[in-house]
């Protein structure tokens, strides 16, 4: 996400990054530069001149012109910008206490990941501690009851629905009413969409919004589509009414028109964002992240948060003990590779570390080299996961005709595997031994 606009940005920092000093030249080419950047990352035309306006405006005053390092004052005024335009702070859903039902409203055109996304809402919510539920109240996509159903049950999450129906209202009463006698607090409501808005539509979603009363509306629009997806919130809120929204395909916006358009043109904040194809796959929008990920300074807490969903706190002390002693195994580098693939794309994890961020492409990613591995270690015994010296030629022929792979292969992990291990007990000795770090920063190796 962001990759384009990130390089471009990135690109235009330059004029001014690093210097004692910068003339009020150097401020308009970086400007000029970043417009650029924003116009082609497909930014609202409106959005992009008060951009550009209010940044010249700060950065030509005598705040940047006479700091110590006014290279650095720009950037964070871009960043604070930045993060104004995507919406300030983080918003959270406005829900009700666990004793009274709260009602969620989800708005979108077909083909938006609606259906889709209100499971992964639904998950997030379970996760957190609450107890939802989601009502079938597209009455007008052929399959959209049955898929609202799959992906219920393969959440455990219960799911309301009458084939039968022919009003998403009746539906819609029958959900509140079950949810109410059954301990429910979170009702999240799938409605219906159509290829482009149009009257009876908006018709049908006025009455479920009348009934519902909901205390969140909002709107699921597809991140691809860049301006579209603005133009189609800007209509839903005048029409409806909406309190936020949620950019699917996130993942795979590489310009991110329409995050930083959405705040300024529809006044509705962007409350979460898809980033894959899984249930999991929905992340809370922060503003100040995305700002960071921009200007290529990374986002090490969403990292760190990824991490702890996966990794148990004490399997990764058991972990660094291991690596002092040297006796990481086979069967330990396997957990960790699928500990990795838990915490989803591995571009989108190294576009988290600073300095990386808009730097990696998909060409420096070898994907294929991550599936032989775990294939070669999956064809391993237990044995052989825990002691990798008992692995000679015999077993070297058995692994690579299970994984599928070639003698040689394994054999290169298994040498791989010596290096990272000795390399992983240097690495804890670093946060022991600021001497020893220094020594291998010079690269002189501890022994």
């Amino acid at each position: 996400m962001f990759d384009k606009l990130t390089q471009k940005i990135s690109d235009a920092m330059r004029f001014v990054a690093g210097k004692s000093t910068i003339t009020e030249k150097n401020i308009d080419d970086a400007v000029e530069a970043i417009k650029i950047s924003l116009l082609e990352a497909d930014v609202n035309l409106r959005v992009v001149r008060r951009f550009i306006n209010s940044t010249i405006e700060e950065a030509k005053g005598e705040k940047v012109l006479r700091a110590v390092d006014p290279g650095q004052q720009f950037i964070k005024i871009v960043h604070d910008k930045l993060v104004s335009f995507l919406g300030d702070t983080r918003q959270d859903l406005k829900l009700r206490g666990p004793d009274t039902l709260s009602k969620i409203l989800m708005l979108g055109l077909q083909g938006s990941g609606k259906t889709t996304c209100s499971a992964k809402l639904a998950l997030r919510l379970k996760k957190e501690g609450r107890r939802p539920m989601m009502a079938a109240c597209d009455l007008v996509r052929p399959a959209a009851i049955e898929q609202l159903s799959v992906l219920g049950e393969q959440i455990g999450v219960p799911v309301y629905k009458d084939d039968n129906a022919k009003d998403p209202v009746k539906v819609l009463r029958g959900a509140v009413e079950w949810a109410s006698k059954n301990s429910i607090d979170t009702l999240i409501i799938d409605t219906t969409g159509r290829l482009q808005i149009d009257e009876p539509m908006m018709a049908e979603l006025s009455r479920m919004r009348d009934e519902a009363k909901a205390d969140e509306m909002l709107l699921v629009a597809d991140a691809m589509t860049g301006q579209s997806a603005v133009d189609i919130a800007k209509t839903f809120d005048e029409k409806i009414g909406l309190t936020g929204v949620i950019l699917t395909k996130f993942d795979s916006d590489t310009r991110g028109g329409a995050a930083l358009s959405l705040k300024t043109i529809t006044g509705k904040p962007l409350k979460f964002v898809g980033v894959g194809e899984k249930p999991e796959d929905l992340e809370p929008f922060h503003p100040d992240r995305a700002a960071g990920r921009i200007l290529g300074m990374g986002d090490v807490v969403s990292l760190v948060e990824k991490a702890q969903e996966v990794v148990d706190e004490k399997e990764a002390l058991e972990l660094q003990k291991k690596m002092e002693k040297e006796t990481l195994t086979l069967g330990d580098w396997l957990d960790q590779l699928r500990a990795v693939k838990k915490m989803g794309s591995l571009k989108s994890m190294l576009n988290m570390i600073p300095g990386l961020a808009g730097q990696i492409t998909e060409d420096d990613i070898n994907r294929e080299d991550m599936k032989s591995q775990e294939a070669i270690l999956s064809s391993m015994t237990r044995k052989e996961l825990a002691n990798y010296l008992i692995i000679g030629p015999t077993r070297r022929t058995r692994i690579a005709r299970g994984s599928g792979t070639s003698v040689a292969e394994v054999a290169r992990l298994i040498k791989k595997f010596e290096k990272m291990r000795s390399m992983m007990k240097k690495m804890s000795k670093m946060g022991k031994n600021p001497q020893a770090a220094q020594q291998m920063m010079n690269g002189r190796f501890p022994r």
